[in-house]
Formats: structure tokens, C-alpha cells, sequence
């Protein structure tokens, strides 16, 4: 059970924003032993791809919080979110890589988490740029830097409960799904009725 609440966490926290949880789980498993990653996982500390997940932070970071670059960025990351909920889920999870046999790799099974964290990441992914759309609708585009603000603080809170709190994900989520249901319903109170 606890393996599926850190792997919901870590999907859900990529599903928000792809590099947070690649950068966070590389420098938890680099400085400390909070995250013991797998063989075949250590690459996620080597400090070349830590300086890249930086890099693509920062870039995701910036076009996340300008109104209509957001919802290019949204496109963008739809194929990008998975995949790294996917590898996180791996890494956290203790999944091994990808083995030598790659017949031997599917029949032990260790693909289904990281195909799992990658829906997980894909849904909060898409159910989040929904939410997006609806606050730009709502907001005329100036709640955006606010919102890829809160997203960013819950991709954080979501990789730390994972890590050190794992029942705290289920709380987060249910939160996180409340608020784009609220939004959701506002906009459709907001939109005019067809005539």
C-alpha cells in the first residue's frame, strides 16, 4: 500500500510539472538516504542530469506563468509529464530498468509501474490543464502566474509527502481535485447560455 501511495505521489507531482519531481528525487537520492533508487536508477543523481532537469525547470517554470504561452507549455507537456511520471514512479518505487532481455523484463512485470505512473501523471496532467483553461477563461489570463505558482508548491508538497509522509497524498490530491472542480464550475456559470 505504501508503494502506491508514493508512486500516486511522485506520478501526480510530474502529472504538475515534469522536472520538480526528477530534480527533488535526484536530490534526495544524491544527499541523503531518503531515497534509496535501484540499480540501474543512479543516473538520476549524476550532477549533468540534475543540471539538466534544472535547466528544463527553470524553462517550464517561465513559460508555465505567462497567460497563453501556459496553455502552449500544457500542449507540450503532454507527452513530457508522463514519461517522467513514469521514470519517477520507477526510481521511487524500486522497479528495476530495463534488463538485458528485454522478454525476461516484461514477464517479471517491472514495466507496470512505470506504465502506471505514467497514466497517473498523463490524467492529473490533463485533468490540471483543463483547470488551466478554465482559469484563463475565468481570469482573462491573470490568474495564470498564480496558479502555475500553487501547481509548482503542490508538484513540491506532493514529491515530499511521497517521500516522507506517503498518507499525506491522498489528502493533496483530494484537494487538488476539489479546486479544479471548483473552477470548472465557475467557468461553466460564467459562459453564457446558448441561445
Amino acid at each position: 500500500m505504501v508503494e502506491v501511495l508514493v508512486g500516486t505521489g511522485l506520478a501526480s507531482a510530474a502529472g504538475l510539472n515534469a522536472w520538480i519531481p526528477l530534480v527533488l528525487v535526484g536530490l534526495l537520492a544524491r544527499f541523503t538516504d531518503l531515497v534509496p533508487l535501484p540499480a540501474g536508477w543512479e543516473w538520476l543523481t549524476d550532477p549533468w542530469a540534475l543540471g539538466l532537469f534544472a535547466a528544463l525547470l527553470l524553462v517550464e517554470g517561465v513559460a508555465d506563468k505567462v497567460p497563453g504561452l501556459d496553455s502552449v507549455n500544457d500542449v507540450l507537456q503532454t507527452a513530457v509529464r508522463p514519461a517522467a511520471g513514469g521514470v519517477v514512479v520507477g526510481a521511487g518505487t524500486g522497479s528495476s530498468v530495463l534488463v538485458q532481455d528485454p522478454s525476461t523484463w516484461v514477464a517479471s512485470g517491472d514495466w507496470a509501474p512505470l506504465v502506471l505512473g505514467a497514466a497517473v501523471a498523463l490524467g492529473v496532467h490533463l485533468l490540471k490543464a483543463a483547470g488551466r483553461v478554465a482559469l484563463n477563461a475565468v481570469t482573462a489570463g491573470l490568474g495564470a502566474p498564480f496558479a502555475s505558482v500553487a501547481e509548482d508548491a503542490a508538484s513540491v508538497s506532493l514529491v515530499l509527502a511521497a517521500v516522507l509522509a506517503p498518507v499525506l497524498v491522498l489528502a493533496l490530491l483530494a484537494f487538488l481535485v476539489a479546486a479544479v472542480v471548483v473552477l470548472l464550475r465557475r467557468r461553466a456559470h460564467r459562459l453564457p447560455a446558448p441561445s
